[in-house]
């Protein structure tokens, strides 16, 4: 009976920060030709350190014979936002600002393209594996992918 309280009250609390969320201030689409690539790397690496430490805080948490539910649903809370800004680094920088679509006729440039696309695919879907779960794996597998994004993408921008 108190572990299906604890599942009510911490779906209330998700439910409640998924409606009040706010709007995400991402860099322009204007374009206004100001990029910082290294800098959205490296606050997606922070983001996902920060969603590891959440996910070993919540697991500490939630072995306590008498777990704090405040400070637990904190750090669920915590974990999503992050990795939901993962996605919007992703989505709204890279994916619709910087990778450039590329024409299929010319293979190299195409094939680098498809490298492009499926990293930060798995860079995505790891984060939303993130969201879902306190598995680790899923940060390794955050990290590997974001890692090889960096080497393909910088390897073919200015930066």
């Amino acid at each position: 009976m108190k572990k299906a309280k604890v599942a009510i009250f911490l779906s209330i609390i998700l439910i409640t920060q998924f409606i009040s969320t706010q709007s995400v201030f991402a860099h322009c689409e204007i374009p206004c030709g100001i990029y910082e690539d290294t800098l959205r790397i490296s606050l997606i690496s922070e983001h996902i350190t920060t969603i590891e430490k959440s996910m070993k805080m919540i697991n500490e948490l939630s072995k306590e014979a008498n777990p704090n539910y405040n400070q637990l649903v904190r750090w669920v809370v915590n974990k999503e936002e992050h990795a939901k800004k993962i996605q919007e680094i992703v989505s709204q920088y890279f994916l619709h600002q910087r990778v450039k679509i590329t024409d299929s006729s010319d293979k190299e440039k195409y094939a680098k393209y498809v490298n492009l696309l499926t990293t930060l695919h798995e860079i995505s879907v790891y984060a939303m594996k993130a969201k879902q779960s306190t598995d680790l794996t899923n940060i390794e597998k955050l990290r590997d992918s974001v890692d090889a994004f960096g080497k393909v993408y910088f390897h073919s921008h200015k930066h």
